[in-house]
């Protein structure tokens, strides 16, 4: 049936009839599973030009409903002659049973009107599922380039079609502040847009020089959110502090360090890479973040979206060396160097967020210095922060750049649109393990750490969403059965078999519109001739 990821048990029927989708199919909801009735009879009455009419009983049709008995996120799908029934855990469970209902009725399910008749035959079988990890998550910089409202929504559908269930958005960085703050209306009015924009990485002496810029309203937000929680994805937003801020320092200069740069003059950054214009350690700062983050917390109810990532990496600290005002701060707090003042800085938004009920998580620079512990850790640079984080008693989601940063290449030919990175392929992602060999054979205590694992595109040379697509799939199908389905050892993992339930999820693809790198490689329109990018040679190492 070439379901993707793959379930953990199916059994199929030696003898009886399959189920006929079609125009007099009726569809029943259980306690619970009401939304996803609303979704079903959405995406299959679209697909077949159906109306899947409730009926109570539902007898010769669909029936969703939840079982508590079951596992969060499990789900039961049985299927015969006589019917369709769904038994989730809870109502996670029952949509993601609903999401391999769409996969068993074929690609023309994928499709926004009927394509070939209003019927369709899924094959009788009884699948029992449930996911390995609690966060199976992809992250969207949407700093870099921004992406409108509408492809962030058909991003969510398309997590939701691979059983995803995190969205982390990327929200501000030096080069453009992507969400309204509407106490700092200069965020948005001055930060949102850059100039121009380089054209590859920094080696590249090409320039866009039309301006680049966008955000979010706050209503733009909500509708995000609202549509990620009835898909059951919860979204994670990011908020950079103390680097990776120039968008910020260009729209409200007293937030950068005034003494040793004239930040007055600083604009929203037009090219790549580490900045050293970085937040000024003071309490102007803090009360100016806070303020940004209590309207976020408004914007990201904590029921669907309990963590706020703060970023926390790459933050030079040049500038605070030769800051007296900043020097005169770390004196005042007793701290030892500016290595220890970040840690002071990240310290205080842990409490801060504690304090509203709320859990923080950035990169893992932030575990240098200590952490509260509730806060979490994306160990990005390898494996070795989420490694000290579960030692030190926190939770951490695998997002290794040497294995899942999609914005690396996909192959070492020339023709890879600019070259990032080390060479990571669909197998290559297919046999990433998100809990490292170390917490293994330190047993349940620190492996449970491990909330699950999370794909990472940055955008720095993806201007547009068929560039996205590009990089993100098909490698996002492989990432999405390493973190849901229960899978053996890396070197044990039947790649053969998924390239070959492939084909056919690359129909369902095609049916959605994704513009995938196909299998030989890159189309001539998805190539990008001479634009220099920063490839890296040989295997990446494991850290």
């Amino acid at each position: 049936m070439d379901l993707i990821p793959a379930p953990r048990v199916v059994r199929t029927a030696l003898s009886g009839e399959d189920f006929v989708l079609g125009p007099d199919t009726p569809l029943h909801a259980g306690p619970g599973a009401e939304g996803v009735a609303r979704w079903l009879r959405g995406v299959l009455g679209a697909a077949f030009g159906i109306a899947l009419p409730d009926r109570a009983d539902a007898s010769g049709g669909i029936t969703l409903r939840v079982d508590p008995g079951l596992d969060a996120e499990a789900y039961r799908l049985q299927v015969g002659a006589d019917g369709v029934e769904i038994t989730g855990g809870d109502p996670a469970g029952v949509f993601w049973g609903a999401q391999t209902l769409r996969q068993l009725a074929g690609e023309r399910a994928f499709r926004r009107a009927p394509v070939g008749g209003h019927e369709a035959r899924l094959p009788a079988v009884a699948i029992e599922d449930a996911p390995r990890f609690g966060w199976r998550g992809f992250m969207l910089d949407v700093a870099r380039h921004f992406m409108p409202k509408d492809v962030v929504l058909r991003y969510l559908d398309l997590l939701a079609a691979h059983k995803l269930n995190v969205l982390h958005l990327h929200l501000t960085d030096d080069q453009g502040w992507r969400i309204e703050i509407k106490r700092h209306p200069r965020l948005t009015e001055v930060g949102s847009w850059r100039t121009g924009t380089k054209v590859g990485l920094r080696e590249s002496t090409r320039f866009d020089d039309r301006p680049h810029g966008g955000y979010y309203t706050q209503d733009d937000i909500r509708e995000i959110v609202a549509y990620a929680a009835e898909r059951h994805i919860r979204v994670v937003p990011e908020i950079d502090i103390p680097g990776h801020s120039q968008a910020a320092i260009a729209a409200y200069p007293e937030l950068g360090n005034t003494d040793v740069i004239d930040t007055t003059t600083l604009p929203v950054l037009t090219t790549w890479g580490v900045n050293s214009n970085v937040l000024a350690p003071t309490d102007t700062t803090l009360r100016f973040y806070e303020g940004v983050l209590e309207e976020v917390l408004d914007l990201f109810p904590a029921d669907v979206s309990p963590f706020v990532h703060i970023g926390g990496d790459e933050c030079p600290k040049e500038q605070w060396r030769d800051s007296k005002t900043v020097q005169a701060r770390i004196e005042e707090l007793g701290l030892r160097d500016e290595d220890a003042l970040q840690s002071w800085f990240i310290g205080h938004f842990d409490r801060w967020l504690a304090d509203r009920g709320r859990r923080l998580i950035g990169w893992d620079e932030i575990l240098e210095g200590g952490l509260a512990p509730g806060a979490a850790v994306s160990s990005w640079r390898g494996y070795a922060g989420g490694i000290a984080a579960a030692r030190a008693g926190h939770d951490v989601v695998m997002c290794p750049e040497q294995h899942v940063y999609f914005d690396h290449r996909q192959d070492g030919g020339p023709d890879e649109p600019v070259p990032i990175g080390w060479v990571r392929a669909q197998e290559d992602v297919y046999r990433f393990e998100p809990v490292p060999a170390q917490l293994a054979e330190e047993g349940p205590r620190l492996t449970s750490r491990v909330l699950g694992a999370q794909a990472n595109l940055w955008t720095e040379v993806l201007d547009t969403v068929r560039a996205v697509d590009y990089q993100t799939f098909p490698r996002l199908a492989a990432f999405a059965e390493v973190v849901w389905s229960d899978l053996p050892a890396p070197a044990l993992r039947d790649h053969d078999g998924f390239a070959a339930r492939m084909a056919a999820h690359r129909a369902r693809l095609d049916a959605l519109g994704v513009e995938y790198r196909p299998p030989g490689g890159p189309h001539p329109w998805q190539r990008r001739p001479g634009v220099i990018g920063r490839p890296k040679e040989g295997p990446p190492p494991i850290v």
